[in-house]
């Protein structure tokens, strides 16, 4: 008898919580100069850090590889921390240390400072202001209490842990040493006694209560450094008065929702490139959306569908400069052959964001590929020009005026939509599957024309309003007519699946909020495309995105749900969810781009723009109703 031959058992999907010599993504402290930015690991080491700016290749890229550079900054022998906190109203970071035989607290910063000349290490396009970054990684240890050994260990290994560094001792002395690799040099100073052992940099010095140490990484003009710890002190008691001015100018309401508010817009500010004044979509690149799996992107660039987005947040906030400066950078861009714009430019706005694959990273907990850069770049994405028209609208009904400069990207963006609204594409969430009429590009080609109309009509043309709002009286008949299934939006035209984009219709202001189609597909949603609650971007079994693996929920979906309730008048669900998403946060109040609901775990990259803007957006909806109740 011959034997029937057995199928192999699918392994089981690999756990977002399995055990892992990488952190928990949430474990992160997310570090900024608004030129670049650090992540810090629970034990003191910085596992993340570009330079000198944020899409720069990774000087220290353990987030990626155990292999691919660290710079540690803490008690020797002791890994896990007592406490770790932000000096409350800054993006500076705060470690306590409990040792067997004392207490220290250490202090991180990317230092910002007045500026005091031209910037020459990452040139601004945009005007000066009062303070710059400093291009520089400051470090202070203070002993509180007993005796503690300090260990500096200083790793690097440039262009994403590809080359090690070539490390010189500086004048001749113990305390200053430059790393140099793939035509990158950075400088080490400390006041601890440091000597190269090999490719590393070491240092130990033992503390008593009452002494502080302190050590810096300088990429600057010059290589300036502090060079002692009353300088390397005052430099982060200067970024802390930057960042505390900063958020005085935010206009934050009273309200129970004042601090995740408040810490969310200090990651949006601390994701700004301030030389040209755009915001990258996040700090990393290849954080995985599936643990251990494919779905890892380069997310260290400029989305233009996050322009409205941002610009709502920041003028919610009262923080128009900012939002003046991001609108400047789109008005720079160039646009393709055809006039639009394309879905992502690079922080200095340029086109090209080819996307390579190092197969020598191991990648975070083993997802591969890492990549770097974002193919995706070109692709064909029907709802970037609505994101562009609702943001000058927005800017120009705040501001009340319309730039001249923007006038003709209104016209050129709205002819680009006229053109394609009809065509199929790969949808806001970048499918590289086959292409659909996926209803939330529609949407957003009617957000394009129905703002275009309005804009002409500040501007004083009455032709070109009425051309614009017929076009888009057309797509929303179209989009009733093809998009809604047994009374609620569908993902695209051929399917019956959900799809959380459909929300923007609440958000945008497509249907009012008493109607029943969005009544009925923000409750479809709340109630079919969630799990424990959190909302996903859809079924990944029932659409062709391309890729394998499963998802976790997008916090960005969950947000807009709380905002999408909120529309349609179910302000106490609103409530609810927003309660349960602040409880998700991060130890640090920081969101990545995905929620594992089965381990708790984040997932995607991080600290994620769109989590953070989303999140003030669903407070807006809360707080106004809520205060303009009290009247």
């Amino acid at each position: 008898m011959t034997a029937v031959p057995t199928k192999e058992p699918a392994a089981a999907p690999q756990s977002a919580a399995a055990p892992s010599p990488f952190p928990p993504i949430a474990d992160y402290a997310f570090l900024s100069d608004c030129h670049t930015g650090a992540l810090v690991a629970p034990d003191g080491a910085v596992d993340w850090l570009c330079i000198p700016s944020f899409d720069s290749p990774s000087v220290f890229g353990s987030l990626l590889d155990r292999q691919a550079g660290f710079f540690r900054f803490a008690p020797f022998g002791i890994s896990h921390p007592t406490a770790r906190v932000y000096v409350p109203g800054t993006n500076v970071f705060e470690t306590t240390w409990k040792t067997p035989s004392g207490w220290v607290v250490v202090r991180d910063a990317l230092t910002l400072g007045p500026r005091e000349h031209e910037d020459t290490v990452t040139p601004h396009t945009r005007p000066p202001s009062d303070d710059d970054g400093d291009h520089m990684l400051v470090r202070t240890v203070e002993c509180l209490d007993g005796r503690v050994e300090i260990d500096l260990v200083c790793e690097p290994a440039f262009d994403y842990g590809r080359t090690p560094a070539t490390w010189t001792m500086v004048d001749g002395t113990e305390h200053a040493a430059d790393a140099s690799g793939e035509g990158v040099t950075f400088r080490l100073v400390s006041d601890l006694a440091i000597d190269v052992e090999g490719e590393t940099v070491r240092g130990r010095h033992e503390l008593e209560a009452g002494d502080r140490a302190y050590c810096a990484l300088s990429w600057a003009e010059g290589l300036v450094a502090p060079q002692s710890v009353e300088e390397a002190a005052a430099r982060i008691d200067s970024t802390l008065r930057f960042w505390r001015r900063w958020l005085s100018k935010a206009r934050i309401p009273d309200h129970r929702l004042r601090d995740p508010v408040q810490r969310s817009a200090l990651t949006i500010k601390g994701l700004t490139y301030m030389p040209t004044g755009a915001t990258v979509a996040a700090l990393t690149t290849s954080l995985p959306e599936t643990p251990g799996g494919e779905r890892n992107w380069d997310y260290r660039y400029t989305w233009i569908r996050d322009t409205t987005f941002t610009l709502q947040a920041l003028h919610f906030l009262n923080l128009d400069w900012e939002a003046g400066e991001f609108m400047e950078f789109v008005a720079d861009l160039e646009p393709t052959e055809d006039g639009s714009l394309q879905i992502m430019y690079g922080i200095d706005g340029r086109r090209d964001l080819r996307e390579t694959t190092r197969d020598d990273l191991t990648g975070y907990s083993g997802a591969s590929p890492v990549r770097i850069g974002n193919g995706a770049f070109d692709q064909r994405q029907n709802d970037v020009f609505g994101a562009v028209l609702d943001s000058i609208l927005l800017h120009s009904r705040h501001s009340a005026r319309l730039p001249r400069r923007l006038w003709p990207i209104v016209q050129a963006q709205a002819e680009c939509a006229i053109q394609v609204w009809k065509q199929p594409d790969q949808g806001i969430w970048e499918a590289r599957g086959k292409p659909q009429h996926y209803v939330s590009s529609k949407l957003m080609c009617w957000v394009a024309l129905d703002r275009a109309a309005k804009l002409a009509e500040i501007r004083g043309d009455p032709r070109l309003e009425e051309k614009w709002a017929a076009v888009a009286a057309e797509i929303r008949a179209d989009i009733l007519e093809h998009g809604v299934r047994d009374g609620v939006l569908r993902q695209h035209y051929e399917t019956e699946s959900l799809d959380a984009s459909t929300l923007l219709a609440a958000i945008f202001g497509f249907l009012p909020g008493d109607d029943e189609t969005l009544r009925q597909s923000v409750l479809a949603i709340a109630n079919d495309l969630t799990e424990d609650g959190f909302v996903l971007r859809y079924r990944t079994g029932e659409t062709d995105d391309g890729l394998s693996g499963k998802e976790g929920t997008f916090l960005i979906c969950s947000f807009w749900l709380v905002s999408a309730l909120g529309i349609i008048g179910e302000r106490q669900a609103a409530t609810d969810l927003m309660e349960r998403l602040l409880r998700v946060a991060s130890p640090l109040g920081l969101y990545a781009e995905e929620f594992d609901v089965a381990t708790g775990r984040h997932l995607g990259n991080f600290p994620q723009a769109f989590s953070h803007l989303a999140l003030i957006e669903a407070a807006a909806r809360i707080i106004v109703p809520e205060m303009l109740a009290e009247y």
